[in-house]
């Protein structure tokens, strides 16, 4: 022990390392505070070394980062978790008690359409008839078993239009189930057929729905589109066999497209003629739209047999149009059947179809004055139309 004061004592103590430490404490030699005596004592522990992913060791930067980490994770876990039920949202589709409505068929068919007069709303280089004129020029003819709707194919050079019909029915229909019996669909270059509803007094506030419709020679199957006002979309969950277009059912989006969905080659023109024709079916109710097509020989047998479809027992529909996004009662309104053949127009007249896809001779218009002759493929032949209306 070495002497550190005169009055002072010395006391050793070891650290936890084996060293030891002098403290002086205040005595004299009567226990009095008035001198020192060293006392030792350990060394201040050191600083204790955390894991990085103690929170008791992290700086308030650090933990205020981690904590908002934390909340976005959340955040998206929940938003994820919302986005991936609405993803998966479908309608109930439920089966509803369908019975006949109207039936239009035989040599009667035509008694429950008025014949479009007025100029082609879509630019076509036609002249639609009136019904007499229609009679007189075999544009349109019953018998008791079918219903034919045709173009002129007067070999004169038609330099106004080629004569046609746009025939609307005088029946309106905000819902039900439409069995359209085709035998044959037009087609051949300069053609614009199609088979669709609208209320042609209100469009497009009151919607459109195009059932069937291709254009010139018709090899890429048939077209089903709705078009709409704003706020309906099919960007949405869709069972279906076709193959889905533009999701936006606006009227003006995608330079007039609506939303869309295209069946396979058989599901119009020349191959679908050729295989019989078939059925298509449209039902049209507040759960959405949906369009079978079904091929002559597989025609179900609650179609051919029943006074009361059951769309349920279907299977999946070619196109599906579910009111996910799209509140169709509010779009689809006071609907009329309609079934006309245009002549170039907007759609087949355009060079992105009558010439790029297509590979239709001369410009449209003049193909369609001079060649009368090559219109003999484009008429529709029907069968019956037959509507269903759930009780």
């Amino acid at each position: 022990m070495k002497s550190v004061h005169p009055y002072a004592a010395e006391e050793l103590h070891g650290d936890r390392f084996g060293h030891a430490t002098t403290q002086l404490l205040p005595f004299d030699t009567n226990g009095s505070p008035h001198g020192y005596y060293a006392q030792t004592s350990p060394n201040p522990p050191p600083a204790i070394e955390r894991s990085w992913y103690d929170p008791r060791g992290w700086s308030l930067r650090k933990r205020l980062i981690v904590a908002a980490c934390i909340v976005v994770v959340i955040i998206a876990v929940i938003v994820g978790a919302v986005e991936g039920v609405k993803a998966n949202a479908y309608p109930n589709y439920s089966s509803l008690n369908y019975t006949l409505a109207n039936t239009m068929s035989g040599s009667s068919f035509f008694d429950n359409f008025e014949y479009y007069t007025a100029a082609d709303p879509t630019n076509g280089f036609v002249q639609y008839v009136d019904s007499q004129t229609a009679s007189q020029m075999n544009l349109t003819y019953a018998s008791d078993t079918s219903a034919v709707l045709r173009v002129d194919t007067n070999a004169g050079n038609q330099t106004t239009g080629r004569k046609s019909v746009r025939i609307t029915s005088t029946d309106t229909y905000d819902s039900g189930l439409f069995i359209f019996d085709v035998v044959h669909t037009p087609y051949g270059c300069a053609t614009w057929p199609a088979l669709w509803l609208t209320d042609p007094s209100n469009w497009p506030e009151n919607g459109e729905i195009d059932v069937m419709e291709s254009n010139n020679k018709a090899t890429h199957g048939n077209a089903m589109t709705l078009h709409t006002t704003s706020g309906c979309k099919m960007n949405v969950k869709r069972k279906e066999t076709g193959t889905s277009q533009d999701s936006n059912c606006l009227n003006t989006a995608n330079n007039n497209a609506g939303c869309g969905v295209e069946g396979k080659k058989a599901t119009y023109g020349e191959t679908f003629n050729n295989n019989g024709g078939g059925v298509y079916a449209m039902e049209l109710r507040d759960a959405g739209i949906r369009i079978w097509m079904f091929s002559r020989d597989d025609i179900p047998s609650d179609i051919s047999n029943s006074s009361s479809p059951d769309p349920s027992s279907w299977g999946e529909a070619l196109a599906d149009f579910p009111s996910t996004h799209c509140d169709i009662s509010s779009h689809f309104r006071n609907q009329s059947i309609v079934a006309n053949i245009d002549i170039c127009g907007d759609l087949a007249g355009a060079s992105k179809y009558y010439s790029d896809l297509y590979d239709c001779p001369e410009t449209c218009t003049q193909w369609a004055a001079e060649n009368g002759a090559s219109f003999t493929n484009a008429y529709w032949e029907f069968n019956s139309f037959k509507i269903y209306q759930a009780s």
